[in-house]
């Protein structure tokens, strides 16, 4: 061999790297904007807040190339509209609860939060490791949609009532805002469920039009001053458990997209998840003392209350299950799911906590 002749081509293949790595590099990071519609307002410091930092996230692991601008409610799509929009192609994801289209099919109601169903740990288990997302995800394939966990409130407060619950009795002919599946279940106890837009509570419980309203817990009721016009702030909201929020995607975008740009997108709804429930942890303990102060008078559901809701809640999965595949095949997994989970947690978490709250109440914490 031509030693001179080696060395020569050598260098000229060395030299000649930098020149093709650099497109190959940029071709592996291209440029893509996408928008996302949120179906809260930027009020709602955490689930706004929520989107804001997925945003970022996105835009610092892509080192600028992938951005995704959000939007409030009501801005580019109706708060309550957001998927559909996002399905239907005219915007490329939205950050929303997914039982907001319990009206669709009910089955979109396992995505977020079912009476009586799972907590907050619970339904990350079960999305993660216990198959409901590739459940879910293809339920939602048919809607042109992909999604991914992106947050959750955690339990729930039951809500801010004009008067006080005592027995069952006390639930007939109360008019309260609550939509979805939890109020088809507390209907059958004679609940007459209303939607309003979180705007208008406040000035229909002053004025008496409806009895009683539920909206997220503390951090967020909060802001509303509902204390003001329906002191007895009950708990807990048994038909959210563990509210989980998603980001929702449409399934052609999704799949144009970039292997590793899913992959960071699906990392940043992880982060959003985490994060979500962290801060509403954070922040609802100082709420609720706030609140208390304030007048607000805190009492939990009777148990009588509860027994009969749960009750009612079973009428409701058998009846939509004898109607729905989608609805069945997705609860009996659920319901395995629970039954396990609840036996596990009783053994461990719920011990400890209780015990905690022993000391709490002893002033011991």
């Amino acid at each position: 061999m031509d030693r001179r002749n080696f060395i020569r081509k050598a260098g000229y293949a060395a030299a000649a790297t930098p020149a093709l790595a650099a497109p190959a590099i940029a071709q592996s990071q291209p440029q893509i904007k996408w928008r996302m519609t949120s179906s809260f307002p930027k009020t709602l410091e955490t689930l706004w807040g929520s989107a804001e930092r997925f945003s970022q996230f996105v835009s610092e692991a892509t080192d600028g190339n992938f951005q995704i601008q959000i939007f409030p409610a009501g801005e580019i799509a109706p708060a309550l509209e957001a998927a559909n929009e996002v399905g239907k192609g005219s915007i490329e994801m939205c950050q929303t609860a997914s039982y907001y289209y319990w009206g669709k099919d009910p089955t979109f109601a396992f995505g977020t939060a079912v009476p009586f169903g799972l907590n907050a740990r619970q339904q990350n288990a079960w999305m993660y490791f216990g198959g409901a997302l590739d459940l879910m995800n293809a339920f939602y394939a048919a809607h042109n949609l992909i999604a991914f966990p992106a947050g959750n409130t955690g339990a729930q407060m039951g809500g801010w009532f004009r008067k006080e619950i005592n027995s069952v009795e006390d639930l007939k002919g109360l008019k309260f805002r609550i939509a979805g599946f939890g109020g088809a279940v507390i209907s059958k106890l004679g609940v007459v469920p209303q939607q309003l837009a979180g705007a208008d509570v406040y000035p229909a419980l002053e004025k008496g039009t409806i009895d009683a309203t539920e909206f997220v817990g503390p951090a967020d009721d909060e802001k509303l001053g509902l204390y003001k016009v329906a002191k007895y702030y009950y708990y807990p909201g048994w038909w959210e458990g563990g509210a989980m929020l998603h980001h929702m995607v449409n399934l052609d975008k999704w799949n144009e997209l970039p292997k590793p740009y899913q992959a960071i997108l699906k990392a940043g709804c992880a982060n959003a998840n985490v994060t979500m429930l962290a801060e509403y942890d954070q922040r609802n303990p100082g709420a609720l003392k706030r609140l208390v102060a304030a007048g607000a008078i805190l009492r939990p559901f009777p148990q009588d209350v509860m027994t009969a809701c749960f009750a009612a809640a079973n009428e409701s999965y058998a009846e939509i299950s004898a109607k729905n595949a989608n609805f069945k095949t997705i609860y009996e997994s659920m319901a395995a799911f629970r039954a396990d989970a609840f036996l596990w947690q009783q053994v461990s978490e719920a011990t400890f906590d209780n015990f905690m709250m022993a000391q709490q109440r002893k002033k011991q914490l």
